[in-house]
């Protein structure tokens, strides 16, 4: 003879709250940790780098202030292996905001990342390419050559 236990729903209520919470609790602690590890790692911080060296994309952003913000983890453009990162970061200034698009390999041997292409494109069209900025006098437009649609 089997014995049917109830369970009170007030009991099933409070599992699934706990459980929700827990749930949740740990995709907000990955999704931290994950935007963490991308933030401080050599490739992004190279990016940042040279477009805090290039007065052009910062005038144009209307920066310092500049505000980086997370890249988008779904975005399938953003794609990192042991050698190879490619990433698209959001940033804005005072003026205008866009991404910067950025491709770097690591070397085999000293495991150093090493940036290859950095490209800042404006909400406004306006095309950088901070790896030989234009002059002062040429920074309308695109840049020629540089191609950044597929990344979008």
């Amino acid at each position: 003879m089997a014995v049917k236990m109830r369970v009170p729903t007030s009991q099933l209520q409070q599992l699934t709250v706990f459980t929700t919470l827990l749930t949740g609790g740990g995709i907000g602690t990955m999704y931290y940790l994950q935007q963490k590890r991308f933030s401080e790692s050599d490739y992004h911080r190279l990016a940042l780098q040279k477009l805090e060296d290039c007065p052009i994309a910062m005038e144009s952003l209307g920066a310092p202030p500049l505000k980086v913000y997370n890249i988008h983890l779904t975005d399938r453009h953003n794609r990192v292996d042991v050698h190879t990162s490619q990433i698209k970061i959001p940033v804005s200034g005072s003026k205008d905001g866009g991404y910067l698009f950025t491709s770097s390999v690591r070397d085999p041997d000293t495991l150093r990342w090493n940036l290859k292409m950095a490209v800042l494109r404006l909400r406004e069209g306006q095309t950088i390419d901070l790896m030989s900025p234009p002059p002062a006098a040429q920074t309308t437009g695109d840049t020629p050559g540089l191609d950044t649609e597929h990344w979008n």
